[in-house]
């Protein structure tokens, strides 16, 4: 019986034991799990923020101001060279748009210039097509008048050859038919020497006008003035302003 109680008892202890152990090793797991964590939370802080090494912070401070300080130069340089090549091709482009304007300037009073000279060819040209014009149509004038003339002045023989027979009188002092032709023919030549601006030139009892007399006799006479036409031998005749014969008169005084 004793011996039942002793193991009984022996059996205690050791369970007793293994419970101690049991835990002792639980709680020393525990605080390792612990001391593991806070050291893992203790970095991720320090990681995170830099407040817990302040050794370790200064040099990550002045490594950054080194990089940033860096950048920012890198940056000026860039943007100074950029602004330096924007300006040497401002400077490009105001000597190229300087050295055009001179060339357009220089361009531009050449044509001017052919511009003129054109001009003045054109005037010459219209002065002289002009004159041309109307020395062509004073001679084109001048050619009909003359052809004109020339016609009537050989109708002038004709013309007075007529009057002739009609100053003659029949001896009978009877018209014929042969005479009424005549004055119907001498009087149709009449109308269309009218028609055509011939006109008789005044003679006998005018002035002598050199221009349309022509004297072919002089005599004295108290009864007549001076320079005087007296007598017409030949009747004269005017195309318009041009003679076409000049009268052939006797002059008095």
């Amino acid at each position: 019986m004793a011996e039942e109680i002793k193991d009984k008892d022996m059996e205690n202890e050791k369970a007793q034991a293994d419970i101690e152990a049991a835990s002792a090793a639980e709680t020393a797991e525990t605080a390792d799990a612990a001391n593991a964590a806070e050291e893992t939370e203790a970095a991720a802080e320090t990681t995170e923020t830099g407040e817990n090494d302040p050794q370790t912070e200064a040099p990550d401070e002045a490594e950054t101001e080194a990089e940033a300080e860096t950048e920012n130069g890198e940056k000026k340089k860039f943007f100074k060279e950029k602004d330096h090549k924007k300006d040497k091709e401002k400077e490009k482009d105001k000597k190229k748009s300087a050295s055009e304007a001179v060339r357009l300037e220089a361009r531009n009073a050449e044509l001017e210039k052919q511009i003129a000279e054109e001009k003045d060819k054109y005037a010459r040209l219209a002065a002289e097509y002009d004159n041309y014009r109307k020395r062509t149509a004073r001679e084109l004038d001048g050619r009909y008048a003359d052809a004109k003339s020339d016609v009537w002045k050989n109708l002038l023989p004709v013309i007075d050859n007529f009057e002739r027979a009609l100053a003659t009188e029949p001896a009978n002092g009877e018209k014929d038919a042969f005479r009424e032709g005549i004055e119907l023919t001498y009087k149709q030549l009449k109308e269309q020497m009218e028609k055509a601006g011939v006109t008789v030139i005044e003679a006998k009892g005018q002035q002598f006008d050199p221009e349309r007399h022509n004297a072919v006799m002089h005599y004295e006479d108290e009864t007549l003035g001076e320079n005087i036409v007296a007598e017409e031998f030949i009747k004269g005749y005017m195309l318009g302003d041009k003679v076409l014969r000049h009268s052939m008169v006797k002059v008095a005084n």
